[in-house]
């Protein structure tokens, strides 16, 4: 099987997760870079052993690429992300899969008339401790999920916001906790908890005065299982992070992964502290495998670099989708959901009640889903 020809456009620190995820890993090889900066393209080029571009259009029509990782901050996925596949080339696009419904839509749309696949960055989907909470739902462990919690508790400071130039506001991030923190407790929730029927929800700015974003949110979900499920999501938690996602059966029995705990990650700043772990298991005749897994997860974790590991992982994954002709396990249509959740969360507060799903973009509205508040 011959390896996949590799891209990787935007190189900020997440790329540079991307680019070792792709070394050593017999089904991808990183062929070329492309940022506007030449001379950011030149460098991390020359570090990985790649072609430099500081031209998409050249990019993509003289690297000979098979599949793209858009590393590019949220607003700017959508113009690489079509280009490339309208030129039949794969995405692999960091979280979210981008800041606004209409975006997502062209992105899939451009995927499906040249037939790509298309994946959204969600290595927590990886985590051998979510992977055991999907599969207890799908053996029938716990029945009918009906009540779930996202919550992902963290601390940005000014420090953080000041180091790109387009953290914090609205054109250039898109959003706050919602759109960059947020994305995989509210992916594994959708995950586990399936398609949502409406939201009601809430958003504001609590304690950073410097950006223009939200940094915390609380919603309350409806699923169309019947089910249900609360979010709470922010940036005001300092100094370190405390991520969960927690699902009640109705058979009674709950379980749950602590996804994240320690310091805060941050790509080429800071890395994942504390190993994921199932901290509840009220599985009739399981209950008592949590030390066993947490002695096996924790031992696990000590062994690898989990913020490079579960990105190769994923990276992997993705190749064998596209071998296969499979969706990959975190496709473009769950990046969407993940981006119309947050969106009605925006549009739960502007409008002061529940938002139906499905969502369909507004393009006639200037406040871009409520977050640019008049």
């Amino acid at each position: 099987m011959e390896a996949l020809k590799v891209g990787i456009i935007g190189l900020g620190k997440v790329a540079h997760l991307h680019a070792k995820a792709l070394q050593g890993e017999p089904l991808t090889e990183l062929t070329a870079v492309c940022s506007r900066n030449s001379d950011t393209a030149k460098t991390f080029a020359s570090e990985y052993g790649a072609h430099g571009y500081s031209n998409l259009t050249a990019f993509i029509q003289e690297s000979g690429i098979d599949a793209l990782c858009i590393c590019t901050p949220h607003p700017a996925h959508v113009h690489s992300a079509v280009a490339a596949a309208e030129a039949g080339i794969h995405l692999l696009i960091e979280k979210p899969l981008a800041s606004s419904l209409q975006d997502c839509d062209a992105i899939l749309d451009a995927a499906a008339k040249t037939g790509v696949k298309v994946a959204m960055v969600s290595q927590r989907r990886f985590y051998e401790p979510c992977l055991r909470v999907r599969r207890a739902i799908d053996d029938g462990k716990i029945g009918k999920p009906i009540l779930g919690t996202a919550t992902i508790l963290g601390w940005r400071d000014e420090a953080y916001y000041q180091s790109d130039p387009w953290r914090g506001s609205w054109d250039q991030e898109g959003g706050g906790v919602l759109v960059n923190q947020a994305p995989h407790q509210l992916d594994l929730l959708l995950w586990y908890m399936g398609e949502i029927q409406e939201v009601f929800g809430f958003w504001d700015n609590l304690n950073h005065p410097y950006i223009e974003v939200e940094d915390t949110a609380i919603a309350v979900v409806r699923f169309k299982n019947g089910g249900m499920a609360n979010i709470l999501v922010s940036n005001s938690f300092n100094p370190a992070i405390h991520g969960k996602v927690q699902i009640l059966g109705q058979n009674g029995s709950c379980i749950s992964v602590q996804t994240d705990g320690g310091q805060m990650f941050i790509p080429g700043m800071a890395a994942i502290e504390e190993p994921p772990l199932n901290d509840i298991w009220s599985v009739s005749g399981e209950s008592e495998l949590l030390d066993s897994w947490a002695q096996e997860d924790t031992e696990f974790f000590k062994s690898i670099n989990a913020s490079e590991y579960y990105h190769k992982v994923q990276m992997r994954d993705f190749a064998e989708a596209i071998n296969d002709d499979r969706p990959p396990l975190a496709d473009g249509y769950a990046g969407r959901q993940v981006v119309e959740l947050f969106t009605a969360i925006y549009r739960s507060q502007r409008d002061r009640k529940p938002v139906q799903f499905p969502l369909i973009p507004e393009t006639d509205r200037p406040d871009f889903d409520g977050r640019k508040r008049s």
